[in-house]
């Protein structure tokens, strides 16, 4: 016979879970109505966090710090003071600076790094209530689209199966915000702050299932994020879906003195953007984005998002980027010499690991030789030597030159529509190691997505359907500067006509 403890005690389980089962704006809604708590809320996340340690996808849990930031959200709205993100229970990625929390990026060599100070877009969504209930696992300094590079082991996609942790096969959330989408998907987290440098918030966000917008350069602060390749960083959110992105977006955006990057301009009510309606909008489709090997379900799925926002008033149009087949390799010149500039600074002499050594010279040898994995130190050495006297003009200044002229496609472009539409990825999430040893193969999953990023615009990838394997396929859409309101209304409209509702087989 169950006693009454044990069906209240299922109860409340049940209840804990529904609650994860909320979306942000559910969530903030329920909240405000007073129909459960943040208490309870964080308390459901918490138990949510423990449920899916198998994932891998938190690096660092900080329940009590959540709980106590709870409690006081609970009494703003008891007073009616309640801010717009009060009480959202949120993951972060580890590459964000968190004031008295580790932070690592995903390195050994910033093992025992705890920040004094907290990064702009972090401390932006704490003042408008918003909590962290710990830091979220990434391929090494951002370097990576499979989350399988970092120190503390790869993350795993919750789309891997019921029983990811003893799958034949384990699959990988994508890079380098993998533990960030990890967690959202599983719903271990409301949502998460992640960067974009290549397409690491879109990617992941396409391989779980989500929604992640990578706004204009220089709209987020890129201050106390660490840095990877600091002209086409930036920070922006994963969530569930597009209003929970717009919701996110809104208090992570704005001005910040303290990034020269950063653009001086307001940020709009994105929610305002969300009017469901696409008539009269010019919908580019790039005819170079038709790229050999692309198996045919995501051109079958790229068509399909074309004729539906047809059929909801909009004009398709195809467009022209002429310079789309060069934006990889140009990338992969101008994002590692950059790295190779910015991890200069973690010699073993101010912070993070030390290995020692004897002149100077053998421990940062030691240290950097011991701090940074295979991924890292492959960049570095290539960006060292782009860099190189007799090479720079050769291979960096090219770079740019083709950086220059993908921009200008894109400007081009924008005279004829006013978004464009493209596969998120080339294909499904695939298994951990898969392409470990070929890392073109690797790169090659960011094929859609780095051109964004070389041209500073936003892009938005969304669910779209799933693969003949069961698993999650997104689209892109990309906008022009600062024009994230198109696209995040856009992609409302395309996610309603979707209807996407698919969960991972493994979630809290």
């Amino acid at each position: 016979m169950i006693q009454g403890s044990e069906i209240s005690h299922q109860k409340s389980e049940k209840n804990m879970a529904s609650l994860t089962e909320l979306s942000l704006a559910e969530a903030l809604d329920g909240m405000r109505a007073k129909r459960f708590s943040a208490t309870e809320l964080v308390r459901a996340y918490i138990a949510a966090q423990e449920t899916c340690r198998p994932l891998n996808a938190y690096v660092v849990e900080t329940p009590e710090l959540a709980l106590e930031k709870a409690k006081e959200s609970d009494a703003r709205y008891a007073k009616g003071t309640a801010r717009p993100l009060e009480g959202a229970p949120l993951g972060v990625k580890d590459l964000f600076c968190t004031k008295g929390v580790p932070t690592t990026a995903g390195s050994r060599i910033l093992k025992g790094f705890t920040p004094a100070y907290e990064s702009t877009v972090t401390a932006r969504l704490w003042h408008d209530g918003a909590l962290m209930l710990g830091k979220l696992g990434m391929d090494e300094f951002a370097m990576g689209s499979s989350n399988t590079t970092s120190a503390c082991g790869p993350v795993i996609n919750p789309w891997t199966g019921p029983d990811p942790a003893n799958a034949s096969r384990k699959l990988v959330p994508g890079g380098s915000s993998g533990g960030a989408a990890a967690a959202v998907a599983a719903r271990a987290a409301i949502a998460a702050p992640g960067t974009d440098t290549g397409g690491s918030i879109r990617q992941p966000a396409a391989l779980c299932g989500l929604t992640g917008i990578k706004p204009t350069y220089g709209r987020c602060s890129r201050w106390g994020i660490v840095a990877f390749a600091s002209s086409l960083d930036q920070a922006g959110p994963v969530a569930r879906d597009v209003k929970d992105a717009a919701l996110m977006l809104r208090s992570m955006a704005g001005h910040d003195p303290k990034d020269s990057t950063s653009v001086q301009r307001g940020v709009p009510d994105y929610l305002a953007a969300l009017t469901g309606e696409v008539g009269g909008l010019r919908v580019g489709i790039p005819r170079e984005y038709r790229v050999d090997g692309m198996p045919g379900e995501i051109g079958d799925l790229w068509e399909r998002g074309a004729k539906l926002l047809e059929e909801a008033g909009a004009e398709v149009v195809e467009i022209s980027l002429p310079h789309t087949k060069y934006a990889l390799p140009a990338y992969y010149i101008v994002a590692p010499a950059e790295a190779s500039s910015n991890l200069a600074r973690y010699d073993g002499v101010r912070y993070g690991l030390r290995v020692p050594g004897r002149p100077v010279q053998e421990m940062y040898e030691n240290t950097r030789a011991a701090g940074f994995g295979r991924e890292v130190r492959r960049r570095v050495l290539i960006g060292t030597y782009v860099l190189s006297a007799g090479y720079y003009d050769a291979y960096y200044l090219k770079a740019q030159k083709v950086r220059t002229r993908i921009a200008g496609d894109f400007a081009q472009a924008f005279k004829t529509c006013d978004v464009i539409l493209t596969p998120a990825t080339p294909g499904e999430a695939f298994a951990i190691g898969e392409k470990e040893d070929d890392p073109v193969k690797m790169w090659l999953e960011d094929v859609f997505t780095v051109p964004v990023n070389m041209a500073g615009l936003p892009g938005l990838s969304l669910p779209a359907g799933l693969s003949k394997n069961g698993l999650p396929l997104g689209l892109q859409l990309i906008g022009r500067p600062f024009d994230e309101e198109t696209v995040l209304r856009v992609g409302g409209a395309l996610e309603n006509a979707i209807g996407f509702r698919a969960v991972p087989p493994f979630h809290a």
